[in-house]
């Protein structure tokens, strides 16, 4: 009920309380969310059992109900201690059943009444009552009606504001002589909280009440007052797609004249004192305070403070100050990258040299270390090691695939959805500043219209330039200095020259048969029984079946085919345990090909099929490290066609043609006719065929094949050699030498010849390899044909 509806209906006819005897004890209900008054007449709808009984025994008996508001109008089924004790008794004047069960009631209010004692709960709520008449107050003072007076205008002023006034409404208002009636009239059409309500009617001295009433008027009307402020002023700009902005606009304005709680007062000191707390450089702190007061002065709602406020975010979570603290002594450092990787002595050695001079000097900038090597030989878990050894934090991110310039440096903060780069967000991570960061696959990096990531990484990797390394996001600079770069790479071809330049290469050529057993029983075999929920005491793998896993089921330079084997046979025995049998299993090299097939590699059967003239062996470099490399030649009668198969690439057709053109030189040492060569055809095939093969290095056993061939002599066996060829026989140098030896030393072959330049490559070559192969220089081709026939 509000006045509009008072004004339509008229002047109610009050009911005078001497007209009705109210009894002692009546049935009760609550009400949510209303405080009834004295006089009110109102609709109410009724569902809850307890509610409909009262009603239904008040209608059996005088139509007389004691109606009380919750306390809290959440309770669905409430008690007696979540009730009020003042409420209104009220005569049922109307009832309707509604479709759904429920029913709607008309009540009008005839006497303020308090409860005394609940009766009874259950299936409704009895209750005794004494009836609270308003205190006597005489004659109307001076002061009452002066009060009387400003309720009344207070009221007018309200409803002006609110542009509902009527001349009726002020009529009705005028005629109203007694204080209770009208502050009961005007409470009664107040929005106010239930508990202000409920504090108005238990008051009963009318005086008093129409004074609590006045209070809540000057609210009301300095909350009105503001109302109508921001609609005049917002009413000029606000059109049809303001709407929304305007009440929202309007609401921010009434919970801060109202003292209400401000989410976003809250939020905004909480980035006060997170600045305030901050350790960061000058320009950033300023950079901060600067957006924090652009977003103080923006609408929450609007489409910029959100970025602002993600940007804020951002620059308080940045580490630029924060640095987890370095390990230094040099022995603790030493024996965690032992514990944690086998051999690799080198690399070992230059960690401990940069933590010895950064013990000694503190302000030393951080080496940029790019691991090159074939798969599986534990580059990236080398990184975790080296931040273990110092006691840094590590953050791995992977370059392979990356074509977006903005993925190292960030977006520019006019884009939607813009963040900072890839380096930024990594630093945020691990939230310091000097961690051990590694790039994996930096030579798959790609180009393309959105810029080239490699020419980004050139700033980021450049120790003389990433002390304040600038991300278009944060769009000022943060110092990389501190932070140890750890790039890796299957090779180093694809890398861009000037990005190689910056990074200090260290090789990872991979491991001999010796160091991948001793890995095998350090790492991967505790690491696959383990995983495959087995126990150490159910399997037995002796060294001599590991050293045939290795030899004849793998053919790599890492490790990871290994382990694949080895968790193939952690497999089969979880599975022989999980079906009852009891261990330990005793794996040996005659049981081996139960669990993992027939043998995939058999060097012995490769060098038996190279009796022959025409075959030689040759080493050759991938990426997954050294390979053997067969060339087979075969002399037929035809017309001097020189044929090439096996998907040679260029650089090896022309060593072929080379060492053809050597060869036909050498005519009168094969003793062969002038003609010879016009009335053969040379065939040249260099299995597998479904491999493309390229490369310089197999120049020298072309020219042994084809001079094999033409001459009738077998080739030794045991030989396998390397080295390019020019068309007077000399033999140039080539690379990769010690992938190249691990590969011949895989296959059983213990003689290398190599090109005398690449002598000096020896000393990279472990002395363990060393001592089990044969390295022979040769200058030409005439050095090395005794070592081959």
């Amino acid at each position: 009920m509000d006045i509009n509806d008072t004004i339509q209906d008229g002047i109610p006819e009050f009911p005078d309380l001497a007209e009705h005897t109210i009894p002692q004890t009546l049935p009760m209900m609550a009400v949510r969310d209303v405080v009834i008054f004295n006089y009110m007449i109102i609709p109410l709808f009724v569902g809850r059992p307890n509610s409909v009984g009262a009603v239904n025994e008040a209608l059996t008996k005088d139509k007389m109900l004691m109606l009380v508001a919750q306390k809290d109008a959440t309770v669905d089924d409430p008690g007696p201690e979540d009730i009020h004790q003042v409420g209104m008794v009220c005569m049922i004047m109307r009832t309707l059943k509604l479709p759904d069960g429920r029913l709607k009631v008309l009540v009008q209010a005839i006497g303020k009444a308090r409860i005394l004692e609940f009766q009874q709960s259950e299936p409704y709520f009895l209750v005794n009552i004494e009836t609270m008449p308003d205190q006597e107050i005489g004659e109307i003072t001076v002061e009452t009606e002066a009060l009387m007076r400003t309720v009344r205008e207070q009221t007018e002023k309200i409803l002006s504001l609110k542009g509902i006034m009527s001349s009726d409404l002020m009529v009705i208002l005028n005629n109203i002589e007694e204080p209770g009636r009208l502050a009961d009239l005007v409470v009664s059409n107040l929005n106010l909280k239930t508990s202000e309500s409920q504090s108005v009617l238990e008051l009963t001295h009318p005086v008093v009440r129409l004074k609590k009433v006045s209070e809540f008027l000057n609210k009301e009307l300095e909350v009105s007052a503001v109302q109508a402020k921001i609609q005049s002023e917002a009413k000029e700009e606000m059109g049809k797609t303001q709407r929304e902005y305007f009440l929202r606009e309007q609401l921010q304005a009434l919970k801060k004249e109202l003292g209400d709680i401000d989410e976003r007062s809250q939020e905004l000191d909480e980035l006060r004192s997170r600045l305030a707390k901050k350790n960061m450089p000058p320009p950033a702190k300023k950079e901060a305070e600067k957006q924090l007061k652009r977003l103080e002065m923006m609408h929450p709602d609007a489409s910029e403070a959100t970025t602002v406020r993600t940007y804020l975010d951002w620059i308080l979570d940045i580490p630029w100050r924060q640095s987890s603290r370095d390990r230094i002594e040099i022995k603790e450092a030493k024996r965690v990258l032992d514990e944690d990787h086998y051999g690799l002595d080198k690399i070992k050695e230059r960690i401990l040299e940069y933590l010895s001079v950064r013990k000694l000097n503190k302000k030393t900038k951080g080496p940029i270390l790019c691991f090159v090597g074939p798969p599986g030989v534990g580059k990236t878990s080398l990184g975790q090691s080296i931040a273990r050894a110092m006691g840094r934090k590590f953050h791995r991110l992977s370059l392979g695939g990356m074509r977006d310039e903005a993925e190292i440096r960030g977006h520019r903060r006019t884009y939607i959805g813009s963040m900072p780069g890839r380096i930024i967000q990594g630093l945020k991570t691990v939230g310091a500043n000097n961690p051990v960061f590694m790039m994996d696959e930096i030579d798959k990096v790609g180009a393309d219209y959105r810029g080239d990531p490699s020419s980004a990484l050139l700033e980021v990797l450049d120790p003389e330039q990433n002390f304040e390394f600038t991300d278009h996001y944060l769009n000022m600079p943060f110092d990389l200095s501190k932070v140890m770069f750890i790039t890796t790479a299957n090779l180093t071809d694809t890398i861009p020259g000037p990005l190689l330049d910056r990074m200090e290469i260290i090789q990872l050529s991979g491991y001999m048969l010796e160091e991948k057993l001793e890995i095998a029983k350090r790492y991967l075999l505790p690491r696959q029984i383990k995983e495959n929920g087995i126990k150490a005491k159910d399997l037995k793998l002796d060294d001599k079946t590991i050293q045939k896993i290795i030899a004849n089921y793998t053919r790599e330079a890492g490790l990871r085919n290994l382990e694949r084997e080895i968790g193939k046979i952690c497999r089969k025995l979880a599975r022989k345990i999980a079906e009852g049998a009891k261990g330990p299993f005793a794996v040996t090299d005659r049981t081996l090909e139960k669990y993992l097939g027939p043998p995939r590699h058999i060097p012995e059967m490769e060098q038996e099929s190279i009796d022959q003239p025409g075959l030689a062996t040759g080493l050759a470099w991938t990426e997954v490290g050294g390979e053997i490399l067969y060339i087979e030649v075969s002399i037929l009668k035809g017309k001097g066609n020189l044929t090439l198969t096996g998907q040679l690439g260029d650089v090896m057709k022309e060593s072929a043609q080379a060492a053809l053109s050597y060869c036909r030189s050498r005519i009168k040492q094969l003793k062969l006719g002038e003609n010879y060569f016009e009335e053969i055809d040379i065939h040249v095939h260099v299995p597998a065929g479904a491999i493309p093969k390229d490369g310089p290095s197999a120049g020298i056993t072309m020219a042994a094949a084809l001079y094999s061939a033409l001459s009738g002599k077998k080739i030794r066996q045991d030989v396998a050699m390397t080295g390019e060829i020019t068309l007077r026989g000399r033999i140039l140098p080539i690379g990769g030498l010690k992938e190249k030896a691990l590969a011949a030393l895989r296959a059983g072959i213990k003689t290398i010849i190599i090109p005398d330049q690449n002598q000096k490559d020896l000393v990279d070559i472990p002395e363990d390899l060393r001592k089990q192969l044969k390295f022979i220089p040769v200058k030409n081709m005439d050095q090395a044909f005794p070592h081959l026939f």
